[in-house]
């Protein structure tokens, strides 16, 4: 069943075997594995089931790196979590992503690509997109338009990704609603996990409302799904029994902050760009699950180059576009918009958009644009015409490339708690995100060859940007929105916050799930692994209920 926490209709202290934080994917995927058993699950969720100002603003913090970064417009606080605004992107890890490279520093992850493997297919039936074939970063979806073939002396190659129409909060809500061993809390907020004297169990999560209503969430496991920032602050918070946080003993928990970075790299100009970038437009995919190929680095260009993972993709810049087919985009426009206030989805669009602008905002009034697209008529339909022929609808005056990289894991690259304190009482987050020298060498050589091979493609020439030619620039890099590393997995405690499994280092029931775990992140969208390694402490979380109830219990009684 699903409950509004702050309604005041559910009882003031809950009991479960199994308690959530955080109704993303992570979280979701977790609750709809233990659907129809025996096993009582508590899913907590701090937002409702659309995004809302009062609850989004609990997300501030602030930004101290060189790089600027805004804590509350690169995730949404919901039910379904961020992925309610995602592109639906899809793909494996690589096993060079996962394993110990000699040229990043701390990577490597405890656990290999054969490994994630099965879990990766059951991820694909939970994210909507069948059983299709894949391979060690790729899947082996054919294009209906075949992309630029590179040669190997190039360095790249194309990768395949899929796109899922699948929002998980819409495709899940129903089930989990149903489902009578699930109980859904919205608005219910984590304020602490309260541990046991030693520090070595959880004994209950303390939850409260932006209204003032308190509440103990008690359950024999607890995970963290609360994505890559939050999962790091819950633990810092929970400092009641260990000063620096629960599973800080080695001050990892924050560290390793990573994302994948995003900047404008340049720009080809030339003809011939049009129809050699359309198998890569995304606007142009085919069924219901559609596939795109994507320009990224060869394993062994990685290798021999000391180079990050990466991959660029290519925005045509138009022409100037015809007075009608302009008032028929800007007409469009203004009937998306909703008057007023943004909402909170609109605003996080807006915060995470930075491809090029294909519609000009316009002043006029409905009425007029409508008068400006009859007008117009005949340039629509020539750019009808284009499109039926497969061409773009307006030929494009340059070609930009937006490169997005896998960051290095950088133990100053950080999540900290600062002085200021949101709504709830609870401390915000700072974040300090920093770059190394490895990822600079990764942008300034992968640069040369994205721009310069796909320029070669195209029968143009490649101009990078300024802070490319001149080193002594910051690097104006964007988030992408994928928060990887807080928490990273590890063996060794001293390098790591969760083990193998993703339970936390000394906390024998606490778990972490999400990209937070991430130990590195390759380029692949996150997504896909997330809900992979979820479903995998799913099936581990359900061993270990099954087994060690009867002296767990006895354990947390004694603590108590």
């Amino acid at each position: 069943m699903i409950v509004d926490y702050q309604d005041g209709l559910s009882t003031a202290d809950i009991e479960a075997d199994l308690c959530v934080i955080g109704a993303g994917p992570a979280g979701i995927a977790i609750a709809q594995s233990f659907v129809g058993t025996s096993v009582n699950v508590c899913l907590i969720e701090g937002g409702g089931l659309a995004g809302e100002h009062e609850t989004q603003a609990l997300y501030e913090g602030s930004s101290i790196g060189p790089l600027p970064f805004d804590a509350s417009t690169s995730r949404m606080r919901a039910f379904g979590g961020s992925c309610n605004l995602w592109g639906g992107g899809c793909i494996p890890l690589a096993e060079l992503d996962l394993a110990a490279r000699d040229w990043v520093p701390h990577s490597g992850w405890p656990i290999s690509y054969a490994e994630l493997e099965p879990h990766y297919r059951r991820a694909q039936k939970f994210c909507g997109i069948g059983e299709k074939a894949f391979e060690s970063g790729s899947f082996l979806q054919s294009s209906p338009r075949p992309p630029i073939a590179f040669d190997e002396a190039s360095g790249l190659v194309n990768r395949t990704f899929v796109s899922t129409p699948v929002i998980f909060s819409d495709a899940y809500r129903g089930e989990l609603e149903r489902a009578p061993n699930i109980r859904v809390l919205l608005h219910a907020n984590l304020l602490e996990l309260r541990a046991s004297p030693g520090g070595s169990a959880v004994q209950s999560a303390a939850i409260g409302s932006i209204a003032g209503r308190r509440s103990m969430v008690r359950a024999r496991h607890y995970v963290l799904a609360c994505g890559g920032l939050e999962n790091a602050r819950a633990l810092l918070l929970s400092n009641a029994v260990a000063p620096n946080g629960l599973g800080n003993d080695h001050d990892v928990v924050g560290r390793y902050f990573m994302d994948h970075p995003s900047s404008r790299l340049g720009a080809i100009f030339g003809v011939g760009g049009d129809q050699v970038l359309r198998p890569y437009d995304r606007d142009l995919g085919e069924g219901d699950v559609p596939s795109y190929p994507e320009i990224t680095l060869s394993d062994e260009a990685q290798r021999v180059r000391k180079l990050l993972n990466a991959r660029v993709h290519a925005f045509p810049v138009e022409r100037t576009v015809p007075r009608g087919l302009q008032a028929l985009r800007q007409l469009r426009a203004s009937w998306r918009r909703t008057g007023g206030e943004p909402t909170v989805e609109e605003r996080l669009c807006t915060a995470l958009n930075h491809r090029p602008r294909m519609v000009q905002p316009s002043d006029a009034s409905s009425a007029m644009l409508a008068l400006r697209t009859g007008i117009g008529a005949v340039d629509i339909l020539r750019a009808f015409v284009n499109k039926l022929n497969d061409r773009p609808s307006v030929e494009s005056d340059h070609v930009d490339l937006v490169g997005f990289f896998e960051q290095a894991p950088n133990p100053q690259s950080r999540v900290m708690l600062c002085d200021d304190r949101d709504a709830l009482g609870l401390r915000k987050i700072c974040v300090d995100w920093r770059l190394t020298e490895l990822d600079l060498h990764t942008y300034r050589v992968a640069t040369e060859m994205f721009g310069q091979n796909v320029a070669r493609a195209c029968g143009g020439r490649f101009e990078p940007e300024a802070w490319l030619r001149d080193g002594s620039q910051v690097p104006p890099m964007y988030t992408t929105a994928h928060h990887l590393g807080t928490t990273r997995m590890a063996d060794d405690p001293k390098r790591g916050v969760v083990d193998r499994h993703g339970k936390v280092h000394g906390v024998g029931n606490l778990h972490v799930a999400g990209s937070s775990v991430f130990p590195t992140g390759g380029w692949a969208f996150p997504t896909l692994t997330i809900v992979a390694l979820s479903l995998r402490l799913a099936e581990n979380l359900k061993a270990k209920l099954r087994s060690d109830a009867p002296a767990e219990m006895g354990d947390q009684a004694n603590a108590a």
